[in-house]
C-alpha cells in the first residue's frame, strides 16, 4: 500500500509541476477535462494517497534485518 501511495503522490507532484511551470494540466488533458469523471477519480486517489504518505511521517523505523 505505501508503493502505490507512493506512486500516486510523485504523479500528482510532476502534474503539479507541469501546472506551476507549463500551464499544463496533464491529468486532465489525458483523461477529457478537470470536469471529468475519471480525472476527479484519478484526483482522489491522489488525494487519498496524499494522506496515507502523511502517516509515513509518524510511523516508527524499522530498522533492516543484518543478514
Amino acid at each position: 500500500m505505501d508503493r502505490l501511495a507512493l506512486i500516486l503522490v510523485i504523479i500528482g507532484a510532476l502534474n503539479w509541476g507541469l501546472i506551476g511551470l507549463f500551464n499544463i494540466d496533464l491529468v486532465a488533458t489525458i483523461f477529457g477535462g478537470q470536469t471529468a469523471v475519471l480525472s476527479r477519480i484519478i484526483y482522489t486517489l491522489v488525494g487519498l494517497a496524499g494522506l496515507w504518505a502523511t502517516t509515513l511521517l509518524f510511523r516508527d523505523r524499522v530498522p533492516a534485518k543484518q543478514q
